[in-house]
C-alpha cells in the first residue's frame, strides 16, 4: 500500500471504479481529496466513449465532486486522434453517443454513411438492427472497422450490460472482419495518458476494476496496478487470469 501511496501519479478507470450509473461509489469523495491534498498528478482515463471530458466533469459535479475538466480523457479522444493521424480527413459511419460525434467533428472527421473510409462504433442506446445492417454493408464494401475499446461488458446500477466488443460483435461475424480497438487495453490510449500526466510510468499506479483492460494495461505499459472489486471483476474472476494486480482493494477509498 505504502507503494501505492507513493506514486506520484494515477491513471484511473472511472466506471465500476468512481461510480455506477449515477451513484457515487464510497470512499470515492476521500479519495479525491487525498488526490489534490497530497498534490498528486491523476487522470480519469475511461474506455467509456458516450460522453466529453466536460460532460463527464459535469456529472461528477452532479454528485458532489469538483474536478477539473483537464484530469478527463476517454476512448472517444484516443479514437479521434488515432483516425486523424492514420487518415486526415478521413470520413465515417459512426454508431454512438454524441461525446464520440463530438470527438470526431473536432478533428476534422466527417460523417458518411455512403461510402466511409471507416465504421466507428462506440457503446450507445440506441443501438438497433438496421444500424448493424448499414454498418456490415459498408464493412463489406470496404470500410475499416473501428472500436472505441473492447470491453465485453460494463457495470450498471442494475447489474452487467453489455459493452463495445458485444455490440461489434454482430458486425464482425456477417462480415468476417475483425475490429481495430482503440481503448485500453492498447498502448495508444496508455502512452497518451502518461504523456498528459507529464509523469514517468515507474511513478504512476493504474487504477481499475477490469483485469482485461485495466490491469492488463497498466502491467503492459510499466504500470503498477490495483484492481478494485468494488467494478465487474470478483476475487474468483481474477484467479482465472495468468497475471495479477500489485494490490486488491474493496474500493480506491481505502487508498486515501
Amino acid at each position: 500500500m505504502e507503494t501505492i501511496r507513493g506514486k506520484k501519479g494515477y491513471i484511473i478507470d472511472m466506471d465500476g471504479v468512481i461510480y455506477h450509473g449515477d451513484r457515487l461509489l464510497p470512499g470515492v469523495k476521500e479519495f479525491v481529496d487525498w488526490l489534490y491534498r497530497e498534490n498528486k498528478k491523476f487522470l480519469f482515463l475511461t474506455n467509456a466513449s458516450g460522453r466529453s471530458p466536460k460532460e463527464l466533469q459535469m456529472k461528477l459535479a452532479r454528485m458532489g465532486l469538483d474536478v477539473d475538466e483537464s484530469h478527463f480523457y476517454t476512448s472517444a479522444l484516443a479514437t479521434a486522434k488515432f483516425l486523424s493521424r492514420q487518415n486526415p480527413g478521413c470520413s465515417a459511419f459512426v454508431i454512438g453517443e454524441p461525446g464520440l460525434f463530438n470527438a470526431l467533428h473536432d478533428v476534422g472527421i466527417t460523417i458518411n454513411d455512403v461510402n466511409p473510409d471507416y465504421v466507428v462504433v462506440g457503446e450507445t442506446s440506441s443501438y438497433n438492427y438496421e444500424k448493424i445492417c448499414r454498418a456490415s454493408h459498408l464493412v463489406s464494401a470496404g470500410a475499416r472497422l473501428i472500436g472505441t475499446n473492447s470491453d465485453l461488458t460494463g457495470p450498471s446500477e442494475q447489474g452487467i450490460i453489455p459493452a463495445c466488443r458485444a455490440l461489434i460483435a454482430p458486425i464482425e461475424l456477417t462480415t468476417g472482419r475483425s475490429a481495430y480497438y482503440i481503448g485500453k487495453p492498447n498502448p495508444l490510449m496508455m502512452r497518451t495518458g502518461l504523456g498528459l500526466l507529464g509523469v514517468h510510468s515507474e511513478e504512476t499506479a493504474m487504477i481499475g476494476d477490469r483485469m482485461d483492460t485495466d490491469i492488463i494495461a497498466g502491467i503492459e505499459s510499466g504500470l503498477d496496478t490495483v484492481l478494485v472489486l468494488s467494478g465487474v471483476t470478483t476475487e474468483r474472476i481474477m484467479e482465472r487470469y495468468p497475471y495479477r494486480p500489485r494490490l486488491v482493494l474493496n474500493g480506491v477509498g481505502d487508498i486515501a
